[in-house]
């Protein structure tokens, strides 16, 4: 008799899990900022120390590096420039680059704010 008392409430037990809502991952929508360097900038750009430079610097230990201060062939605007590559002149950089630095040879920008913050928190870690 008690079996058939809870038929009814087994039978509801599926439907009562699909109604509550399930945890949310922990940060679905954060960009992998590895994938998106390999994406958007390795075509250009190394950032294994030692690696001779490609069309672009090699990234390898930008983040708190004076700009255009590896041998790399930098636009005379970049030397010139005084910028000191922190987190945040990056992210400003790699908005728009030429509005930036008027004359720099990359043209290429990343107009996405997490995609940015994603790629400079790869080469912050990038030696």
């Amino acid at each position: 008799m008690k079996t058939a008392a809870l038929l009814p409430a087994l039978a509801a037990a599926p439907l009562l899990a699909l109604a509550l809502p399930s945890p949310a991952p922990a940060n679905p929508a954060a960009p992998n900022g590895e994938q998106l360097f390999k994406q958007r900038c390795q075509a250009c750009h190394q950032v294994a120390a030692g690696r001779p430079a490609a069309t672009g610097p090699n990234l390898a230990g930008v983040v708190g590096r004076k700009a255009a201060s590896t041998t790399f062939n930098y636009s005379p605007a970049l030397k010139g420039s005084k910028l000191v590559w922190t987190s945040s002149n990056l992210d400003r950089y790699l908005t728009a680059p030429t509005r930036m630095v008027p004359g720099t040879s990359m043209v290429i920008n990343v107009a996405n704010p997490a995609q940015r913050a994603a790629i400079i928190q790869y080469l912050s870690h990038a030696r």
